[in-house]
């Protein structure tokens, strides 16, 4: 999972991103703490895929 997550400085300020987009992991945590379902971001940004979304849970960032 791990390796869906990338770190470049020059994309979104170095932080955590999903590999090949300019998605924060951050901004996905917050979206599921505000309340949203996985289904729900989803929905939001087709791009994405599930297992994107549970490799934000990942501790190996």
């Amino acid at each position: 999972m791990a390796s869906l997550i990338t770190i470049d400085h020059a994309v979104c300020h170095g932080k955590p991103c999903i590999l090949g987009m300019r998605y924060p992991v951050e901004g996905i945590l917050e979206c599921l703490a505000s309340g949203m379902t996985i289904e729900d971001i989803l929905g939001d940004y087709e791009n994405l895929q599930h297992e994107d979304i549970l490799a934000a849970f990942s501790n190996e960032i």
